[in-house]
């Protein structure tokens, strides 16, 4: 009786109207009270992330076991919601017990540190909440991410070109492998695999595993991923890719692609891009370039040696969330064909977003082009940055990180203990830490054996300190070795030096 009472005093308010048991009167949410607590969620952040982005007294990470964390943070989900104050806290803890990655000695993956321009970037476009696809409904972010493409395809060195941002240069590999499936027969966007040869490509052992993904995902198959030795640097030997084509050949088999990669993940080898397009203009196959870690190499005008031959390439893969800081994720497939490939491949025509009797030019509306139809504004963050920084801040990005990365490696050649897996002519510095008990050891089975736990239990006994992070990984037959990638502008050399000091003190006891 009270509720029919109640209903009816809000009815009797400014006119209200009741709807399937709804009372429309007026908007449900509290403006007031919502903006509040953005302001203070923001203060938070400001005090919690931004403000300690670059304090090395922090720690990295507040390592915390999953159940106990599932207890910390209090994961149950209720029917009623909980008070601004609980919430606020609930932000806090996440901040606290999430991993630092703009920390300074946060080392441990090809993305790291904090770009202020992008962070902002991003702020505006998560209070806007754009979708591009459509002039309409996305007019800057468009023009921005044409922009952004046009500059990116400069550096490259092509006079012309298309591109699109993707959620991730796993995307953007995927994407070129199925435009060039789509240039080598284009009848399987209607009438699919069926009655198609056995399409085979190539990529290196060192390639990404995205490459595997994607020609699973795609139909291809994995078997039909033919992988091309390397060299001791992780570097794809041309003469073994010949061979590996005129097999496929030989086979029955119609080779389509080949994927070069500019910068691997683990050793960060760029593959000789010059001689690799030499045999596929020679067989007619499309090469693509993922280009995902090492293409920012390209701003520098020191380091772009090691991309030379990229403008070779039909397709290239190039993540600025990486070496250049724009924020997780902004990634870019960029193509040299400018016929429109790219829509042609992916486009369905959606009446609903795409009408061609629009009043204003519908070449504009590029979301066609894309296999998504939401599609986040993540050019804008790139652009905003770069407006910011110019080419040369950029430029200077690439340099000193390099340059830090030298001065480790000369830095560990003078310290007993640690051993060099090669010469690194990227960021990626890989190397083992020999604890003394193993220093006199006679080199055998048994020595790699030991030394390959060693790693694990170094990296343990940081993340439970919180003092840094690093990556480890065995590869290609090598036992566990440390991976150490500088990236953020943040880190000094006063860091490097505390990375080898770190490790000797954790080890200490091996």
């Amino acid at each position: 009786m009270e509720v029919g009472v109640c209903k009816q005093e809000m009815l009797q308010k400014k006119n209200a109207v009741l709807v399937d048991g709804v009372i429309l009167n007026g908007p449900i949410m509290d403006s007031k009270a919502g903006e509040k607590f953005v302001e203070e969620a923001c203060k938070i952040i400001m005090e919690e992330v931004v403000q300690k982005a670059d304090d090395v007294t922090e720690k990295v990470c507040e390592w915390q076991a999953p159940e106990k964390l599932k207890q910390i943070l209090d994961l149950e989900m209720r029917d009623t919601g909980e008070c601004h104050q609980k919430i606020l806290q609930l932000c806090h803890d996440v901040i606290k017990y999430s991993v630092k990655t703009n920390h300074p000695r946060f080392f441990n993956q090809l993305y790291a540190g904090i770009d202020y321009y992008s962070l902002v970037a991003r702020f505006i476009t998560e209070a806007l909440n754009p979708s591009v696809y459509t002039y309409e409904v996305s007019p800057v972010f468009l023009l921005v991410e044409e922009a952004v493409v046009k500059k990116m395809i400069e550096f490259i060195g092509w006079e012309d070109g298309d591109g699109i941002f993707n959620p991730g240069g796993s995307i953007s590999n995927m994407y070129a492998m199925n435009l060039a499936r789509y240039r080598f027969c284009p009848e399987i966007k209607e009438k699919g695999l069926s009655g198609l040869p056995r399409l085979v490509l190539f990529a290196s052992e060192e390639c990404h595993y995205s490459m595997k993904k994607a020609a699973s995902f795609l139909g291809i198959g994995t078997e039909n991923v033919y992988f091309i030795k390397t060299d001791e640097r992780g570097k794809m030997i041309p003469e073994e890719l010949e061979k590996q084509v005129q097999r496929a050949r030989k086979e029955g088999s119609a080779p389509f692609l080949v994927c070069a990669t500019a910068g691997t993940t683990v050793l960060g080898a760029f593959d000789p891009l010059d001689k690799i397009a030499d045999i596929c203009e020679k067989h007619g196959l499309w090469l693509h370039v993922d280009a995902s870690w090492g293409g920012s190499a390209l701003i520098s005008r020191k380091h772009r040696r090691l991309l030379h031959g990229i403008h070779r390439a039909d397709s290239v893969a190039w993540n600025p969330h990486k070496m250049l800081l724009a924020g997780i994720q902004c990634c870019a497939l960029l193509v040299k064909d400018n016929s429109g490939l790219l829509k042609k491949c992916y486009s369905a025509e959606a009446a609903y977003l795409f009408q061609q009797d629009k009043f204003y030019d519908v070449s504009y509306d590029t979301g066609d082009k894309s296999i998504q139809c939401s599609r986040r504004a993540d050019a804008f963050k790139f652009w905003l940055m770069w407006k910011a920084l110019g080419t040369t801040g950029l430029e200077e990005r690439v340099n000193r990180a390099l340059a830090l990365a030298r001065y480790l490696v000369e830095e560990i050649k003078k310290r007993e203990g640690f051993q060099l897996l090669l010469e690194p002519e990227y960021a990626n510095v890989c190397f083992w830490y020999i604890p003394p008990s193993l220093r006199k050891m006679e080199d055998g089975p048994e020595f790699w054996q030991k030394l390959h736990q060693v790693a694990p239990i170094i990296k343990e006994r940081m993340m439970k300190k919180g003092s840094m992070m690093v990556g480890y990984q065995p590869h290609r037959g090598k036992v566990n070795f440390f991976r150490q990638v500088v990236i953020s502008p943040q880190v000094s050399r006063e860091d490097m030096d505390f990375l080898l000091d770190e490790i000797e003190l954790l080890a200490k006891d091996l």
